[in-house]
């Protein structure tokens, strides 16, 4: 699914309006009888107060013509107009006087107003800013905004959480709404999938509002959002008679004393998500222990016990994942810079490795070509440099990897994974996965998929998406706080067998454009 900007949104509304020859107000009337229709099935004529706080702009008009469906169908509603500028766009002031006629008449809040009385059970819908705002809102809004979070009622954003910019981090935390869900128009927002964003908005949901599909399909974005339909069309499927050889051989460098585990996990899972053949390469240290519980991989030992000192070895592999538990000491470093210098194989690069590579920036030349990189938070501004917000972490991010060819993958709650300037944004994993050793499993997906001759970009992502996808199944089993990195490689065959799953059917996908009765 794509990302749109907030820019290519608003085209998106032009073009729907002018190859369906209609209006901007009749575009927002199918958007409001959507949100309708959305509440409506949920609360079922129920009598709970719903206050609905509108802006002057298209978001509250958008709030204001909800209202009037509401009304119409018997909810208790209050409606309230929050007047931050003197400025009103023509489709709110339509749908204003359609409130009026029926004879429903909003409260104006300014800046000395008394605020409304807010129950704890109630229902607010936030409708007064959308995409469109470009500055902090006043301090009498924010005091709103305050409000309107310790009445503790539940609260329904319209497309954005109000005071959420699309392109930027704000300034004031509460000077954002925070939503307990977000009814996005149409495609969600990149600002849903932040860290420092994201958190405004517990739960976000898209609703098809009609914008031309046409537009939608053939615009470009910067960023697309990862989920099964997406990497559906990526899987490779085996053939009958490929053979181990023809699966590719993965090649898992790493390891020092106390770290063995870690060349373990990568390995088990590089071998997990189809690799023919794994071969470790380790200090002597961990030869007992991965010939001992991981009998599928073939090892090979440095000449040092207890760290790697000279990477040397006699096969041919098809890909390298290089870094898992590898340590920084100084003979490692060389052996590094060597192994670099003649290195022609693809490359997944994690962990120690990638330490060794911001500590000494011109081995990140001697990278091959689409080289995947695999840090967390810490290890990329170690590569990348610190950051204000997430908006100039992502610019940074592309930067780096349109400089040296690499892919990166932002690793955190959404992975991102970048490429040529653009963004791959991670729809699975959960909580439970921010424990030690999954970043090594995800090094060892990575590198398997690879070795079976997905490209990097491809292996990056989907390896992503099956290693999150894989986590949420074992976490259904194990609760966020016992889920290990050795139950997400259990879970890699499930998260394939998982793509082909047929989702289960949802009433509310099949209801009418028009408001329920």
């Amino acid at each position: 699914m794509k990302i749109f900007s907030a820019k290519q949104i608003y085209e998106a509304d032009k073009a729907t309006i002018k190859k369906n020859n209609i209006s901007s107000d009749q575009l927002m009337e199918g958007a409001a009888v959507q949100l309708f229709n959305w509440l409506h099935y949920r609360i079922q004529g129920a009598p709970v107060k719903i206050h609905l706080f509108c802006g002057i702009g298209n978001n509250g008009g958008d709030g204001i013509a909800l209202a009037r469906h509401l009304q119409d169908h018997g909810y208790n509603i209050a409606v309230y107009v929050v007047n931050y500028s003197k400025k009103r766009s023509d489709d709110f002031l339509v749908n204003l006087d359609r409130l009026k006629d029926r004879k429903i008449w909003p409260e104006f809040l300014e800046e000395n107003s008394v605020l409304p009385e807010i129950g704890r059970d109630d229902i607010i819908v936030d409708a007064i800013f959308g995409i469109g705002l470009n500055r902090t809102p006043d301090a009498w809004v924010v005091h709103l905004f305050e409000h309107i979070q310790k009445s503790e009622a539940f609260v329904l954003s319209v497309d954005i959480p109000s005071g959420l910019f699309t392109d930027r981090v704000p300034e004031d935390e509460k000077a954002v709404v925070k939503a307990n869900h977000t009814l996005s128009f149409q495609v969600p927002k990149l600002v849903f999938f932040l860290p420092e964003t994201g958190i405004f908005t517990e739960q976000w949901e898209v609703l098809d509002i009609g914008l031309d599909p046409e537009f939608l399909m053939t615009t470009e974005t910067e960023y697309e959002l990862i989920g099964k339909n997406e990497m559906l069309p990526v899987y490779i499927p085996r053939e009958k008679f490929s053979h181990k050889g023809t699966h590719g051989h993965g090649l898992i460098i790493g390891g020092s004393y106390g770290k063995i585990g870690a060349v373990h996990l990568a390995s088990k899972a590089c071998l997990q998500s189809g690799s023919g053949l794994v071969t470790a390469y380790v200090p002597k240290c961990g030869y007992i222990p991965l010939q001992t519980n991981f009998p599928e991989a073939m090892v090979l030992t440095d000449a040092d016990e207890n760290h790697v000192s000279k990477i040397e070895f006699n096969i041919d592999p098809t890909v390298i994942g290089i870094g898992v538990g590898l340590g920084k000491d100084k003979d490692t470093v060389k052996a590094l810079d060597a192994f670099l210098t003649e290195n022609k194989k693809p490359l997944v690069v994690d962990a120690d490795a990638l330490n060794i590579l911001s500590e000494n920036n011109g081995l990140l030349e001697k990278l091959p070509a689409q080289t995947v990189l695999t840090p967390h938070p810490k290890e990329l501004e170690r590569l990348i440099g610190s950051w204000k917000g997430d908006f100039d972490k992502l610019d940074k991010a592309k930067a780096f990897s349109k400089k040296y060819d690499c892919v990166l993958v932002i690793k955190g709650s959404h992975t991102i994974t970048v490429y040529d300037y653009k963004g791959y944004v991670n729809t699975t994993g959960n909580p439970g996965m921010g424990t030690g050793g999954t970043g090594d499993v995800l090094t060892g997906m990575i590198t398997g998929l690879i070795a079976q001759g997905y490209n990097p970009l491809n292996a990056a992502v989907f390896g992503v998406y099956l290693h999150g996808r894989a986590g949420d199944i074992a976490v259904e089993k194990t609760g966020y706080q016992a889920l290990t990195a050795t139950d997400v490689v259990a879970n890699i065959g499930a998260a394939f067998i998982d793509l082909f799953a047929q989702p289960e059917n949802r009433p509310e996908a099949n209801e009418n454009e028009r408001p329920q009765e």
